[in-house]
């Protein structure tokens, strides 16, 4: 008896002493922004005993196969960036914080509840206030005001949306309508971004909250004739200049320039960007498919690359990974510093390099033919499909030839 009574109290003890196991299924994350809760939903995957993490925003979805499961904890690498969420397996809880490695102390906290699917609350089809259409928006922060373009769409308390600026899109933002106040959230991997507004005397006064620090008040008017400042003329050659140079290495420390064999008699895109931007991955996907589609044709793609660190081995590292998990199919080079002043100073011949990405596009002859500030991504809908028209066409025209482009 003695002996069956150790036994029970040994398993009892064992048993207590087991961590939870991380279930499979939907989840609903809390990332703390400033005080503001950013909830994203994400679901998670195991297979032959490989867990993967799926982040949900509105339509899009960014699977992370990078997550590392221990007896009490998880860790999950954001696709690309160099962020992570590290977290304490509860029951049915997550308790961690969100992490981004190349800013100093940037820490947020981070909880997440096992079998919730809402953004902010429960989804209802009950009346609420409709914040649908599209707006003037304007956005101003302590040192700056910046126009924007709003557009939303509203089905009973669910609410999705974007806006776009001159430098990019929000990207896919999801939320609903409590009380009269609109509240819209993405987080995906590098964006942590809360919106909230509610309608004043005719048009709407809201906050933005972005990661660690950043907070901007908005305002916005509804107006269907609301467009931003035209992205060809935002960024261009200085007076003197009919063209673009620069020597830079590429992930192997092998220089680059315009001027090589392999780019003449070829109309050359030159990509400023960095992995860091997921607009600069939204464009680069776009890019990609693009270039698979007519790379017969006679066209070159070159990423320039401005990365968060001023360390060769640590951009090459973070462009090899992106172009291995995007399957880029087109060659980058390390061109410097993701800082905007410092990255204008390493292509002189521009009046500034305004927004991450850039997209400059040259003719046959090496000519500059036209510069695009920003990207308008799949989250803008029919502005997405207008700029891949637009792309289409210039490109169509700089290689002179009648092939129809495709995305």
């Amino acid at each position: 008896m003695r002996f069956i009574a150790t036994l029970a109290f040994a398993c009892l003890l064992f048993s207590c002493n087991q961590s939870p196991e991380l279930k499979v299924g939907s989840w609903r994350g809390i990332v703390n922004v400033q005080g503001q809760e950013l909830p994203m939903n994400f679901e998670v995957l195991k297979k032959d005993n490989q867990y993967s993490v799926v982040i949900k925003n509105d339509e899009e979805e960014i699977t992370l196969d990078e997550v590392k499961v221990t007896s009490d904890s998880i860790t999950m690498f954001m696709h690309i960036f160099d962020t992570e969420i590290h977290a304490r397996i509860g029951e049915g809880q997550l308790t961690g914080y969100y992490v981004k490695n190349y800013e100093k102390d940037f820490k947020l906290p981070f909880t997440a509840t096992f079998g919730e699917e809402h953004r902010f609350v429960v989804a209802s089809n009950d009346p609420e206030e409709d914040f649908s259409g599209k707006y003037a928006v304007t956005f101003v922060s302590p040192t700056d005001t910046t126009v924007a373009v709003g557009i939303f769409q509203q089905t009973g308390n669910q609410l999705t949306g974007t806006f776009l600026t001159p430098i990019g899109d929000y990207r896919y933002l999801q939320g609903n309508v409590v009380d009269g106040e609109m509240m819209l959230s993405t987080f995906d991997g590098n964006h942590a971004f809360v919106f909230k507004a509610k309608k004043k005397d005719g048009q709407l006064v809201g906050d933005f909250w972005s990661g660690k620090d950043s907070h901007e008040t908005w305002t916005a008017t509804k107006d269907e004739t609301a467009e931003l400042p035209d992205a060809e003329k935002l960024t261009y050659l200085k007076d003197g200049y009919d063209r673009i140079d620069f020597s830079f290495p590429d992930t192997e420390g092998n220089i680059v320039t315009p001027n090589d064999e392999r780019f003449k008699n070829k109309v050359l895109i030159l990509q400023i960007f960095g992995t860091w931007c997921p607009n600069c991955m939204d464009e680069t996907r776009f890019l990609s498919q693009w270039y698979n589609n007519n790379k017969d044709r006679d066209v070159a793609i070159l990423g320039l690359a401005y990365e968060a660190k001023d360390d060769f081995a640590y951009a090459s590292g973070r462009v090899k990974k992106m172009k291995s998990k995007l399957n880029v199919p087109y060659d980058f080079v390390i061109a410097g510093n993701k800082d905007k002043k410092e990255a204008a100073k390493t292509l002189p011949m521009l009046n500034h390099v305004l927004s991450f990405p850039t997209t400059i596009f040259i003719d046959k002859n090496g000519e500059v033919r036209r510069i695009h500030t920003g990207f308008t991504g799949p989250g803008t809908g029919v502005f997405y499909e207008e700029f891949i028209q637009s792309f289409n066409q210039t490109m169509d025209e700089l290689l002179g030839d009648k092939l129809a482009s495709s995305q």
